[in-house]
């Protein structure tokens, strides 16, 4: 019955759904009597994001005039990053070719996966295609960048087909750490192509429905031209875990707590976690708080669509858990990866406003740090240690699994499609490179694998897959309300400031005759401590006076060749002074 309604939902393309049929000719003369040659159709891929990072996926896939979109994350930035909020895809491509663009899908409601849409729909508005939690999400950030009422957002589900142009999209359903994630079959003219979205095999899992690997094998009986696949797990063996294990292991843990408050840190968007510690909660007798902004929003979003079930009464707000014993309180909290400004860091560092944390305190961290963020992880428990905390965190206990697939279900995946082609995404250089050799071992020719990079651009026909110039990709640095506006040039002035401080010479002159009528002032800021360097602030005082009263001319008023040798002889000597190089910064003023 399901396949019935599954064949009653496909656009039916008649005849040209044979894929030996999308074929072209070449115009030949008939006098030459020169047989045609046959020409395969081709689709073309596009990688904004998404390739040799973790995060700020987008795929664009285009036939002829054709184009659709897959994803529109963002990334956090790196420490390196000073100062910025959000990293997410460059977006000239799309915007260049806007009237092509049908619409955009997103497979799911991770940041990595919605987070740049915002931005995106600010410069073109495309309909968007979610299933339902993911839409519920979507309208929470089109509602913060005022645009919730000018989007066409276009609610799915797995089994539906979408018709994009050339293109017809069918969405397959899959187990994630996010309910609604689907996969994506995507017919054109050249053939099938499967693209996976995050995914992984849980055959128990919380929700009830386990992937469809069903259709998925039904289309790679029938023929796949190419796999793009998720590879963030590529590296590790065996198969991932059910996301059901989690809620035992906190079961266990929360009885281990005894009369301790509990608190757990977990990743904002995980329903399913979030569902299972609410539930260990109610069998103990606790009430619930929700700490973090994100958080709560998924609490409200979930709540409300009913994607999680809360028990009436058992959640409290935040702001009440003082009235409540130790034993009786639980608390979800954001702060994970231990970012700096994340609800579970100004715990540790005992700056929240609402929550003091005491060594009667009992944390889980439900999470294992991405890649990169081991260090900050590893601050906050010491942290949370040093106020005599109880911390359970990493593989202590099974308090998290992954919502990706490891390299037994990855290569499950690759032997049920039967891809002609196969491409890795989703994952960083190691990654990809772990995932096609996987491929490599399911006998996938070598030719056939295509391992790409960000700003790739490739076509793909049976012959093969062909590389064609990079399209414009990169990153977009969002800091505040800025969007594009720091770039390296400013980054590169913030390390700097970060590393060496700041050196300003500040001087008044007289326009007409060159005098020095106030100063040279100078002021040092993350640099020297002043009254421990008296001396070597005089004397930049007065090469800084020397420098000007030598190189300023009343008749040119040439600043800037005033402003370069002030800079060359400061730096040069507050160098062989202190073996650093702070930014200096000379501000005349005429008068």
């Amino acid at each position: 019955m399901a396949n019935q309604d599954r064949m009653s939902k496909r656009v039916d393309y008649g005849k040209r759904n044979s894929r030996r049929r999308y074929y072209t000719y070449r115009k030949t003369s008939k006098k030459s009597g020169v047989v045609p040659q046959i020409e395969k159709e081709k689709v073309r891929i596009s990688f904004i994001g998404g390739m040799n990072e973790i995060g700020k996926n987008m795929t664009v896939y285009e036939y002829k005039d054709d184009m659709f979109i897959v994803d529109c994350g963002l990334a956090f930035p790196s420490t390196e990053l000073l100062g910025v909020d959000l990293v997410i895809p460059d977006f000239t491509f799309v915007e260049n070719n806007f009237e092509k663009v049908k619409g955009i899908i997103i497979t799911h409601g991770h940041e990595d996966h919605i987070g740049g849409l915002a931005y995106l729909l600010k410069k073109v508005n495309i309909p968007v295609y979610a299933t339902k939690l993911t839409i519920g999400l979507i309208k929470g950030k089109l509602e913060e960048h005022d645009l919730l009422g000018s989007v066409k957002l276009v609610e799915i589900k797995p089994g539906d087909n979408i018709t994009l142009g050339h293109f017809n999209i069918e969405l397959i359903h899959v187990n994630h750490s996010i309910p609604d994630a689907v996969g994506l079959a995507v017919r054109c003219p050249a053939g099938v192509i499967i693209q996976t979205g995050d995914f992984k095999i849980d055959t128990t899992p919380v929700d009830g429905d386990m992937i469809d690997l069903t259709r998925f094998s039904e289309f790679g009986k029938k023929g796949v031209l190419a796999l793009l696949s998720d590879s963030t797990n590529a590296e590790r063996p065996g198969t991932t875990m059910s996301e059901s294990s989690v809620g035992e292991s906190f079961e266990l843990l929360f009885r281990k707590a005894k009369k301790k408050r509990i608190i757990v840190a977990t990743f904002a968007s995980n329903i399913h976690r979030v569902q299972q510690i609410i539930d260990a909660a109610y069998t103990r007798g606790r009430k619930v708080a929700v700490v973090g902004r994100s958080l709560e929003n998924l609490v409200s979003v979930g709540s409300e669509l009913g994607y999680l079930n809360i028990p009436e009464g058992i959640m409290v707000p935040v702001e009440t858990i003082k009235n409540y014993s130790d034993d009786k309180i639980l608390i979800i909290t954001t702060g994970s990866q231990g970012e700096a400004m994340s609800a579970l860091t100004k715990m540790a560092n005992n700056e929240h406003r609402m929550v003091r944390l005491t060594p009667n305190d009992y944390v889980i961290i439900s999470a294992t740090p991405i890649p990169g963020n081991e260090k900050m992880v590893g601050n906050v428990v010491n942290a949370l240690m040093k106020q005599g905390v109880e911390v359970i965190y990493e593989n202590m206990y099974d308090v998290h699994v992954s919502g990706h697939a490891c390299q037994q279900d990855l290569k499950l995946m690759i032997g049920i499609v039967k891809p002609k082609f196969f491409i890795p995404v989703h994952g960083e250089q190691k990654h990809l490179v772990s995932h096609a050799q996987l491929a490599l071992s399911m006998n996938i020719p070598k030719e056939n694998i295509f391992i790409g990079d960000i700003g790739n651009h490739i076509e793909i026909s049976d012959d093969g897959i062909t590389k064609l110039d990079d399209v414009p990709s990169g990153e977009v640095y969002v800091d505040g309300y800025g969007v594009g506006d720091v770039g390296n040039v400013v980054l590169n002035d913030r390390r700097v400031l970060s590393r060496d401080g700041i050196f300003v010479v500040a001087a008044t002159i007289d326009a007409s005759t060159g005098y020095i009528v106030g100063g040279p002032d100078v002021v040092s800021r993350g640099f020297v401590f002043v009254k421990e360097n008296e001396e070597l602030m005089q004397n930049a005082r007065d090469i800084a006076l020397d420098v000007i009263e030598n190189n300023y001319h009343a008749k040119y008023h040439d600043w800037n060749a005033v402003k370069m040798k002030l800079k060359d002889e400061l730096s040069k000597y507050l160098f062989e002074q202190t073996k650093r190089r702070p930014m200096i910064l000379p501000i005349f003023m005429e008068v």
